[in-house]
């Protein structure tokens, strides 16, 4: 009669077996997947730009409001009784007007009006979608100025790997917002007119570029000092044997190995440059007028935040919510591209 225990050895090998050729990208997301705090904040942060990209459906079928427009003199209809947007102030001597709190309800200023009548929770949602598109492309931006600067400083070393590396230390020299501030407002004053490119005062595009430029050094350091571990490999040094071009070995060999590591960057890089554009929006040298942004809102309120606080949170809160998911989903996104956890998975 043949003995039907298996022995720890032979369960080892069918693990390792039953992994081999599923590859580490499939690895990976199996991890990512079995890490349900991860999953739930991807879940929350999709929901959350779903929102914000339904706000032009929001404002016109469902509020019916213009959240770019001033409605001092509006009216609406608040449980049955007609009600100003712009109430006759009770505080003090009864000077100026005070807008209409959160009502509620979808149809009608649910989380109430700013200072100019507008709708706060439609300006929420278009300010949310300018914020998203603002962190997301400048967070592409920093990647792909990181990746090339990491890549080539580290490869090729030298003069060339002195010259880059000494453009980051200007760059890291500088305090983040200090940075950000003094070149937002020679831009931002100006404009951008440099040959065949020029970019008007107004435009998206400066606080995109001014964002990801600045982050591009605490990016570059990382992918520059992975790229020199990689060139002393095995497989790098028999390209280069065997005479290989250059960018082909970038191309081929270094690059997938750090694609990881900027993988990771994104939803972390994301939340710290939604906070710093809402940071340079507050100051009114990010998003300009007529666009808005979640920071430009809160400086909205911040006159009213004794009066309709709901104003400021409300952005506010938006925020947190929004960082806080890019950051667990970005805990969980580093665990489950991290080698070591890899090499756990494969031998448990």
């Amino acid at each position: 009669m043949t003995d039907q225990t298996a022995s720890p050895a032979d369960l080892a090998t069918a693990t390792r077996a039953a992994h081999v050729g599923r590859g580490p990208w499939v690895t990976a997301l199996r991890k990512l997947r079995s890490d349900s705090a991860a999953v739930l904040a991807l879940f929350f942060f999709l929901v959350i730009v779903a929102l914000c990209l339904l706000a032009p459906l929001y404002a016109t079928y469902v509020a019916k409001t213009d959240p770019f427009r001033s409605n001092l003199s509006g009216k609406i209809e608040v449980g049955g009784e007609t009600v100003p947007i712009m109430a006759t102030s009770t505080e003090g001597l009864g000077l100026g007007f005070t807008p209409i709190g959160p009502t509620w309800d979808p149809t009608a200023y649910m989380l109430g009006a700013d200072a100019q009548g507008r709708d706060v929770a439609a300006r929420l949602l278009y300010g949310g979608r300018n914020s998203l598109l603002i962190a997301g492309a400048s967070t592409l931006i920093c990647l792909i100025l990181a990746a090339i600067v990491g890549l080539v400083a580290g490869f090729f070393g030298g003069w060339i790997d002195w010259v880059l590396s000494r453009c980051l230390d200007v760059l890291w020299a500088f305090p983040v917002y200090l940075l950000a501030i003094s070149l937002s407002i020679v831009l931002i004053s100006h404009g951008v007119d440099i040959g065949p490119i020029s970019i008007n005062a107004g435009s998206l595009a400066l606080p995109i570029f001014i964002i990801g430029i600045i982050f591009v050094p605490y990016v570059a350091r990382p992918i520059r000092g992975q790229v020199l571990s990689l060139k002393e490999s095995e497989f790098v040094l028999a390209a280069v044997g065997l005479g290989v071009p250059a960018y082909r070995i970038l191309l081929r060999d270094i690059l997938p190995n750090v694609t990881t590591t900027l993988i990771v960057f994104v939803p972390l890089l994301m939340a710290i440059n939604m906070v710093t554009e809402s940071a340079l929006s507050f100051l009114s040298i990010g998003v300009q007028q007529p666009n808005a942004s979640w920071g430009t809102i809160i400086q909205d309120g911040q006159g009213l935040l004794y009066t309709r606080p709901m104003v400021a949170m409300a952005p506010g809160i938006a925020i947190v919510l929004t960082v806080l998911t890019l950051n667990v989903f970005g805990d969980g996104l580093r665990d489950a591209l991290d080698p070591r956890s890899k090499l756990r998975i494969g031998t448990t």
